[in-house]
């Protein structure tokens, strides 16, 4: 099939969806409106396309699970204007697309904006969608300053377990990944950690697990 809009893409993506594949899904919070095409053959549609903003805006607007997954793998993140994040960040429904929405800003000039703005939200996917771009940009960008994610250390042991359910588990793995990033913030993200304490998520009917900071850091040999 000739790939060109965003309507022959989601022809071709009704042809690869699977029951088996809209269960797991659904299983991990998303709603109906849900496809069920794997990753592997969403990976497979990104390689075909690849950068397409006008496509990936339209694949969005259809508001299936699936499109919008496929949306963030090949929307350009040049062009992620704060009039566009805001208004995709408002339509997050679960956490396997604010995953994917938080990796695509995390490509953006905006991340670091982005990011303070949404941690300071009272809306779990939001909040969550802001945490994530934290524990990224530690992960990824090096031009980012210590002082920074030290501030959201601070942030994240006076907020993490009053915080709302997912929301929880991302600021554990986004502590883990900025005590990742160097030897000060190690020692900083584990002194939080054990004041922290045991940090506890429902995982609902998934086999998903929130990691131990404390044991993780303890692990980490950093250069």
């Amino acid at each position: 099939m000739n790939l060109t809009d965003a309507k022959s893409i989601l022809a071709e993506m009704e042809t690869l969806g699977t029951e088996q594949a809209r269960k797991t899904y659904q299983r991990h919070g998303v709603g109906d409106k849900v496809l069920g095409v794997s990753y592997a053959d969403l990976g497979k549609l990104q390689k075909k396309l690849k950068t397409n903003h006008k496509i990936a805006l339209d694949l969005w607007a259809s508001g299936i699970h699936d499109a919008q997954i496929l949306a963030c793998m090949i929307a350009d993140p040049q062009q992620a204007d704060a009039a566009l994040l805001e208004k995709w960040v408002k339509t997050l429904s679960n956490y396997v697309i604010t995953d994917a929405f938080s990796g695509y800003v995390a490509k953006s000039p905006l991340a670091e904006s982005k990011a303070d703005v949404w941690i300071k939200s009272d809306q779990e996917w939001i909040n969550s969608a802001g945490w994530n771009i934290v524990g990224t940009l530690a992960k990824t960008d090096t031009s980012s300053a210590d002082a920074w994610f030290i501030t959201c250390l601070t942030t994240i042991e006076r907020d993490l377990q009053t915080s709302k359910n997912r929301t929880r588990h991302t600021m554990n793995n986004t502590l883990i990944a900025i005590g990742a990033r160097n030897p000060a913030l190690q020692a900083k993200a584990m002194a939080a950690a054990k004041r922290i304490g045991k940090v506890l998520v429902d995982h609902g009917l998934t086999n998903c697990k929130t990691r131990d900071a404390v044991a993780l850091l303890l692990a980490l040999k950093n250069p």
